[in-house]
């Protein structure tokens, strides 16, 4: 009796366990009902009949990587090239991924390796090797036209290495540093010539600068040549004014003091003459003041005698 009850609790722990299943976060089961396509089981606790559902597959929903095996193919300019890829994608219908195609990762392998094939067909080295995003690109293109009904998407493809002959490569080196050589070769001279033109542009404006201030020297000198005659001239100006007003003053008190006309004219031309001696002064007389000059030595003679 006991081993009866023991054999029923196994055979309801082992329906139990049939029963059960756990799915964890982002995964999901697809069940079968006899053989055909039933349901999902989704993250959690999920109950199927014993002998009847059956679990055919369980897919990842998180985005998986792939890498593709190493290609070896030929460019347009008939050079071999060899090339890593690698592809990301994620499962967005699981029960497409399921009866849509018997194996999905190896058939975004092999439309990879097909459709970089192709592309590398159609580009020359220099095309391939600057080229990454657009294979990338072209790549992804042909992946999603395929995949959309696996239940696939693709979400990123990546070109790891494009790898040339090592000939090609060799040359490509040489070509490299030849062109660096080249490069620091016009820099070298674009900075000697920057220089020459620097150097000649700052002694142009030294010159500039020097003749300018030479000019601004004599413009300033003959200013002050200019100023100190003007000076000179009204110092001689006021001189010959400051005498002639001293020698009015004495003809003046000479008339007050009751002297006749023929001595006030005689003093008048005496100074008159001492005004004329001045180096820069010339003094103008009419026709009628000379006439009367002859009678000025009669007028000095007889002041003479009255002054004795």
């Amino acid at each position: 009796m006991m081993y009866v009850v023991i054999l029923i609790l196994a055979l309801i722990v082992f329906i139990v366990v049939l029963s059960v299943k756990i799915v964890p976060q982002q995964r999901v089961g697809v069940v079968e009902r006899l053989g055909k396509y039933n349901r999902m089981m989704t993250p959690g606790v999920n109950i199927l009949v014993p002998f009847i559902d059956h679990v055919r597959v369980y897919h990842d929903l998180r985005i998986q990587q792939s890498n593709v095996p190493p290609q070896t193919v030929i460019t347009k300019d008939n050079v071999q090239v060899h090339i890593d890829t690698i592809i990301f994608y994620q499962i967005v219908a699981a029960e497409q991924a399921t009866y849509g195609i018997s194996d999905y990762e190896y058939g975004v392998r092999n439309i990879t390796t097909a459709t970089l094939r192709q592309i590398i067909g159609n580009m020359e080295l220099d095309e391939t090797l600057s080229g990454r995003e657009t294979i990338s690109a072209n790549i992804r293109i042909a992946l999603d036209e395929a995949t959309e009904k696996w239940g696939v998407r693709i979400e990123r493809v990546e070109v790891l290495d494009i790898k040339p002959p090592t000939d090609i490569q060799e040359a490509m080196d040489k070509q490299m540093k030849a062109e660096r050589s080249k490069r620091a070769i016009v820099l070298e001279a674009e900075a000697a010539k920057q220089d020459l033109i620097l150097r000649s542009e700052g002694d142009k404006q030294s010159k500039i600068l020097k003749a300018e201030g030479e000019k601004e020297a004599r413009i300033r000198q003959a200013e002050g040549f200019r100023q100190a005659q003007e000076l000179e001239a009204l110092g001689q100006a006021k001189a010959i004014q400051a005498v002639a007003e001293a020698e009015k003053s004495r003809i003046e008190l000479l008339q007050s003091a009751g002297l006749d006309e023929n001595v006030l004219a005689y003093y008048s031309f005496e100074a008159l003459g001492e005004i004329a001696k001045g180096p820069a002064n010339k003094v103008f007389l009419p026709v009628s003041v000379a006439d009367a000059l002859g009678t000025l030595g009669a007028i000095g003679d007889v002041f003479k005698k009255k002054t004795e």
